[in-house]
């Protein structure tokens, strides 16, 4: 498993010439590290008597941010898993009629798992940066960079997701399923931009001059 490798071995793995682990994987790992900074803050303001008021809030923006951590953790290695399935359909026999319609079958629908992982990826990001934006506004300001870069790590988790939505949709058939992601797509896209933009408003406040 990726996750379970040091940082040194998953990037030289990363650079190598095998296309997975790719673009995908990175996207969900740029995830994880953000949902993970909003953690740090929530942790970094739990017992401070500054933020008595928000103790509860606090600890309730914890529980949910690692669990998108650990979400976002687990599809790291489910982007190349499905990856590795829209490869091994492209291996199929396609000898005569019967092989061929079997294997672009199978294409077809490894594609369309491969790419509900990202559509996944950019959902999480959503739910992952309103977190953030909780603890940019009532986090102890202290770190409020942290609540910055956070914000600035799921912006390019989506981003990179939606990239690789998008790739795979040019490949597909399936008309119905094409729009209905695309458009999916283009909410949490938007969504996003929407959220980075107001957390780090929060955080200019918080940072001054």
């Amino acid at each position: 498993m990726l996750t379970q490798r040091t940082v040194a071995q998953f990037l030289d793995e990363l650079s190598s010439n095998s296309p997975a682990p790719g673009g995908g994987s990175v996207a969900a790992l740029a995830g994880a590290a953000g949902a993970a900074l909003t953690s740090m803050v929530c942790n970094l303001t739990i017992g401070k008597k500054k933020y008595a008021e928000v103790q509860e809030e606090m600890a309730a923006t914890l529980r949910q941010s690692e669990e998108l951590r650990s979400a976002l953790t687990q599809l790291i290695d489910k982007d190349t898993e499905a990856f590795n399935k829209v490869m091994a359909a492209f291996g199929l026999p396609k000898g005569n009629e019967q092989e061929q319609a079997a294997r672009s079958a199978a294409i077809q629908d490894a594609t369309k798992a491969a790419t509900l992982v990202p559509l996944g990826v950019m959902s999480l990001c959503e739910q992952a940066l309103r977190l953030a934006k909780t603890v940019a506004v009532k986090g102890n300001k202290n770190s409020a960079s942290d609540a910055g870069v956070s914000a600035l790590m799921l912006q390019a988790s989506c981003a990179g997701a939606s990239l690789n939505v998008r790739i795979n949709l040019g490949s597909l058939t399936d008309r119905a399923f094409v729009d209905e992601v695309s458009a999916k797509n283009r909410e949490y896209s938007r969504q996003v931009e929407l959220l980075t933009r107001e957390v780090l408003v929060e955080v200019e406040k918080s940072l001054g001059g």
